[in-house]
């Protein structure tokens, strides 16, 4: 199978005042098209790092990530803004939705920086509330729907771009465990259904069961090395 993501020898240090930090070093990563990677740690071990990493939302100080084949980790922040528009769908622990906005129009915010048509953003909308079974709930403002609901619509957020990648930030650390379990399915449907490759922090081993693979990262580094390649 092709990886969609290959790290290699990464290396990631802050400097704060006259100490250097270093989260990782000669880290390697290999993660196929179409996976589902579930990785846990504890607090410290770098996962949020690893995770602004995957996402271009912040760069090596050393090494290479190649994301199907080509290194972003060479891209300006230009080129990595319209990257991150092209191919990744972020969804957070607190839903991250604007409170002024119904749910329609949260999904749409990513489509805001696309050329599509105001008609084209509409059906992308409808489709992706449909898919997450909030078709109904479309002109409901964040306040009127129950966290699971708001999930939900993050996910349609998340998707309505059809991103070839979705990165998870414990997704379901605000949900009851009925309703995380709800979430975790539909994060399987879009794997097994969409082929969308996903990738979860989390800290819940129950969430973690859900993805087809567990990496455990501790003090910068796998602990199972061979398991992260």
């Amino acid at each position: 199978m092709d990886n969609l993501f290959e790290l290699n020898k990464v290396a990631k240090r802050f400097v704060k005042g006259k100490e250097t930090i270093t989260i990782f070093d000669q880290l390697d990563l290999h993660i196929a098209k179409g996976d589902f990677v579930a990785i846990m740690g504890p607090s410290g071990s770098g996962k949020t790092t690893l995770l602004n990493l995957l996402g271009g939302v912040d760069q090596p100080t050393e090494g290479e990530i190649l994301f199907d084949g080509d290194p972003i980790e060479r891209l300006s922040e230009n080129q990595l803004a319209k990257w991150r528009a092209n191919n990744v769908g972020y969804i957070f622990q607190f839903y991250n939705l604007m409170p002024m906005l119904n749910a329609a129009r949260n999904v749409e915010l990513p489509l805001m920086l696309t050329n599509l048509s105001s008609a084209e953003r509409k059906q992308s909308v409808s489709t992706a509330l449909e898919l997450v079974g909030l078709a109904d709930r479309a002109k409901h403002m964040p306040s009127e729907l129950s966290g699971g609901q708001q999930q939900r619509v993050a996910i349609a957020r998340a998707v309505v771009s059809d991103p070839k990648l979705l990165l998870c930030d414990e997704p379901t650390g605000d949900l009851d465990r009925s309703t995380a379990d709800e979430i975790l399915k539909m994060l399987q449907l879009l794997n097994r259904e969409f082929g969308k490759t996903i990738i979860m922090v989390t800290h819940d081993p129950s969430a973690a069961k859900y993805a087809n693979r567990t990496l455990h990262l501790d003090k910068g580094e796998f602990v199972d090395k061979e398991a992260a390649l």
